[in-house]
């Protein structure tokens, strides 16, 4: 079975949904992804463990000769200072804070609800960790939807910002112009503000320069208070404020500090203010990601029946692939300020009027209205019955999904 595209041309074979195949080519790329990070720390990082586990046998071969203990003798000791260590004793040259005191405890929930879980601390009691279950489970999705919130707000003041250097940029244009062009083109200019779009790239450029800015800043206090190279500090930002949390490198462990109060409470607000910075930076960078996937799959679609057809040009009445088709047919690095068609570019975000009215707009309607507008207007499927169309993020997700089941009832 084939099916055509109504240019004339006939394709072999069932055409494969959109959001299917989108989500396949997103999965064999992160597995291609995972396959070369596979292969880039298994070369960089297995020689240092191979070196790290001959010194440790060495090392244990020797002290065990020294005095006079037997393997099974050491490995059982170790094993009992293994478990000492879940329990948070380290056999360490400086004193550790405690990890169960109310402030130790509080530290532990703030890496839970964050979803960082550094993994340094972790209930070893059953009733503990049955808390834990029913304790995470609201609080992570709480924590979640305040993330959800400051992004929100974020890309409304971003918006405005950005709205404002527009509105100076066309009062310097105004002011070198002649007085007659001012006065014909005034009220015009006034008008088109309302419908003025801010670039998605822009926001993302500067949701990264504010992510880069706040890691420096705080590497910078982390490194002498903490006693880490540069690097190490900026690396535990990255892993801190991504939610990764490997839990090699934690800040605020010792038992004292200079100023203790107040770099606790500076440690607290820089992992906050970073972990919302680089959340609403991967929440806007996935909506180019999004944008690079349908450019990949208009390039692999039906190449073959492309090279038959007739080429386009503008005097012809109907683009060969439909109007649709012409109408996305448009590269990732499109300029952001243009407009075709009455539709907003790839490069560009909701109209300052629509996306910020009130400032009440729900985040799955803004990722809706984001991802709409960055792929040229919303998809055909669904909107006509409800306005929602495919969007990025697990609300969008969610929501469209729910549109489909009651349309299809």
């Amino acid at each position: 079975m084939g099916w055509s595209d109504g240019g004339g041309c006939w394709c072999p074979g069932p055409r494969l949904n959109e959001d299917n195949a989108r989500f396949a080519l997103l999965a064999l790329l992160i597995l291609c992804y995972l396959v070369v990070g596979a292969a880039v720390f298994s070369a960089v990082e297995r020689p240092r463990e191979l070196r790290a586990q001959q010194d440790w046998s060495r090392t244990l071969g020797t002290f065990s000769r020294s005095y006079n203990i037997s393997r099974v003798q050491l490995a059982a000791f170790l094993r009992d200072y293994e478990k000492a260590q879940g329990a948070g004793i380290r056999a360490a040259h400086t004193p550790l804070r405690p990890r169960w005191d109310f402030t130790g405890a509080f530290y532990f929930v703030g890496t839970v609800l964050s979803t960082i879980g550094f993994g340094m601390t972790t209930p070893g009691t059953t009733a503990g960790r049955v808390f834990l279950i029913f304790y995470g489970l609201a609080g992570c999705a709480a924590t979640i939807l305040f993330f959800n919130l400051f992004l929100e707000r974020i890309i409304t003041l971003l918006a405005y910002v950005l709205r404002w250097f527009h509105e100076r940029g066309l009062e310097r244009s105004r002011a070198l112009g002649s007085s007659a062009q001012r006065s014909s083109s005034l009220s015009e200019e006034v008008d088109s503000l309302d419908g003025w779009k801010p670039s998605v790239y822009y926001v993302m450029l500067i949701l990264g320069m504010a992510s880069v800015v706040i890691s420096c800043c705080a590497s910078a206090i982390y490194s002498p208070v903490e006693e880490w190279s540069y690097a190490e500090s900026l690396y535990f930002c990255f892993v801190t404020f991504s939610t990764i949390g490997f839990g090699d490198l934690v800040s605020s462990q010792r038992d004292a500090y200079t100023n203790q109060t107040l770099y606790r409470a500076a440690n607290f607000l820089l992992i906050l203010v970073g972990v919302c910075c680089l959340y609403s930076l991967f929440n806007v960078s996935s909506i180019i990601v999004k944008q690079f996937l349908n450019w990949m799959l208009r390039k692999m679609e039906c190449r073959g029946c492309r090279r038959r057809r007739k080429p386009w040009a503008p005097g012809n009445a109907v683009h060969p692939l439909g109007p649709k088709s012409r109408r996305n047919n448009i590269s990732v690095e499109t300029v952001c300020d243009s407009e075709a068609e009455g539709r907003p570019m790839s490069g560009e975000m909701i109209s300052v009027k629509d996306f910020l009215a009130s400032n009440k707009v729900s985040l799955a309607i803004m990722q809706k209205q984001l991802s709409e507008t960055a792929n040229r207007g919303p998809r055909q499927s669904y909107s006509r019955f409800s306005g929602f169309s495919g969007g990025v993020g697990a609300l969008a997700i969610m929501n469209n999904r729910l549109v489909e089941t009651s349309v299809d009832r």
